[in-house]
């Protein structure tokens, strides 16, 4: 009982910040507006921490790579696993979008600040880079922040002893602002209560409505793609007899994943669980502590959901090709930004309202969401690893790898 407290605190705390925050604000309605500065200051703490976070966690990484590593045949095959399931997940949920309309029943919040609508081609040059190197510290230029986050990486990585002092700085701001962003969570409860008072207050409980429909349908989708998608990709890896040696030795991982809601912490069993499959060694000591951080079917589904409520809550249409496939496209980055992050599922967040330009207005009722769905959002992301380690396996030692 104490290890479950320990792992789920953090949602525990923030849940109990909301509900009382919508108690309060069914009780005092509009009065409740007085409390919105105090979201608001924990919003701004969120913008300005996210920027330099992102920065140190992406430019560390990449330069702390290894030259010597070997990527060849397989690391290639894996990227590809990687990038179709999560584009595979994000498309179902798409799909799902559409068949269950969830923005039909969502209240519309005005707008304070309009969202500037420009050409296509326009949108892409300023979602990519920016003319100024100060813009690279806004939060609306997240994208283009993140590309020179990797030119600064790979820089480091090229500049070998030369640039090992600057390495030591990146990884050093890396950690410290990991400790920042740990720091201003620990303020959620009472930010988010707070927020969601007013919005409660303001623009009623029919919110309840939008949350609820929007949980509906994340856990319907993800016990779906659990299920069955799963299944598929384990059938598609090994016929039937992939299918039977996948489920079996995949039950310690899946209550691993929900008892720690960690795909860190689930990696020992994953581990565990593909050596029981019969997945070579080589494969399996590269994929499942990898697939921790870049790859998150869970997330991409919960990225897609998020980002339907947010343009439902602001009115905005979620069925335009560009806005699709620039949502797909946020999925594969939000998957591979917040794996080594305190909370990465938040600068997920982030990154998504920047990119379409949406106000501060719009992260609360994203990171609610995220917050509800982080659950069976965990047993995705940390159990989908093996089930990709097999495909993995499939591709790179030919059909009869289990033999």
């Amino acid at each position: 009982m104490n290890n479950f407290f320990k792992n789920y605190k953090g949602i525990i705390f923030l849940l109990i910040g909301i509900l009382i925050g919508s108690i309060v604000g069914l009780i005092f309605g509009k009065k409740v507006e007085i409390l919105k500065p105090i979201g608001d200051i924990f919003l701004n703490f969120l913008f300005t921490a996210v920027i330099p976070l992102v920065f140190f966690a992406i430019s560390s990484a990449i330069a702390g790579l290894s030259s010597t590593n070997k990527l060849g045949r397989m690391m290639g095959i894996m990227s590809a696993v990687f990038l179709a399931t999560i584009l595979i997940s994000a498309s179902i949920t798409i799909l799902a979008v559409h068949i269950f309309p969830i923005h039909e029943h969502v209240k519309v919040i005005p707008l304070t600040e309009t969202i500037e609508k420009k050409p296509f081609g326009e949108q892409l040059t300023k979602l990519f880079t920016t003319g100024e190197f100060y813009e690279l510290l806004s939060r609306k230029s997240m994208l283009a922040m993140i590309i020179f986050s990797v030119l600064i990486g790979f820089s480091t990585l090229h500049a070998g002893e030369k640039g090992a002092a600057f390495a030591r700085f990146l990884h050093a701001g890396n950690e410290v602002f990991k400790n920042v962003f740990i720091l201003i969570m620990k303020l959620g409860p009472i930010g988010l209560g707070a927020y969601f008072a007013y919005q409660v207050g303001v623009f009623g409980p029919q919110l309840f409505g939008t949350y609820a429909r929007s949980l509906g349908l994340y856990y319907g989708v993800g016990a779906f793609y659990f299920v069955f998608i799963f299944s598929l990709y384990a059938f598609v890896a090994g016929g039937i007899k992939g299918l039977k040696r996948f489920w079996p030795n995949n039950i310690i991982p899946s209550a691993t994943a929900l008892g720690t809601c960690s795909s860190i912490a689930t990696i020992p069993a994953n581990m565990e669980g593909c050596k029981n499959i019969g997945i070579p060694d080589y494969i399996t000591n590269v994929t499942v502590p990898l697939g921790a951080t870049l790859h998150k079917d869970g997330s991409s589904i919960s990225s897609i959901v998020k980002m339907a409520v947010v343009f439902a809550m602001f009115g905005k249409s979620f069925n335009s090709p560009d806005v699709i496939l620039l949502a797909l496209g946020m999925t594969v980055l939000v998957s591979i930004v917040e794996g080594g992050i305190p909370n990465g599922g938040y600068v997920g967040e982030l990154l998504f309202i920047s990119a379409y330009g949406f106000p501060p207005e719009a992260l609360p009722p994203a990171m609610i969401i995220g917050t509800l769905v982080d659950p069976m959002a965990t047993l995705l992301n940390a159990t989908g690893d093996n089930v990709a380690a097999m495909l993995i396996a499939r591709f790179t030692e030919g059909k009869n790898w289990l033999k």
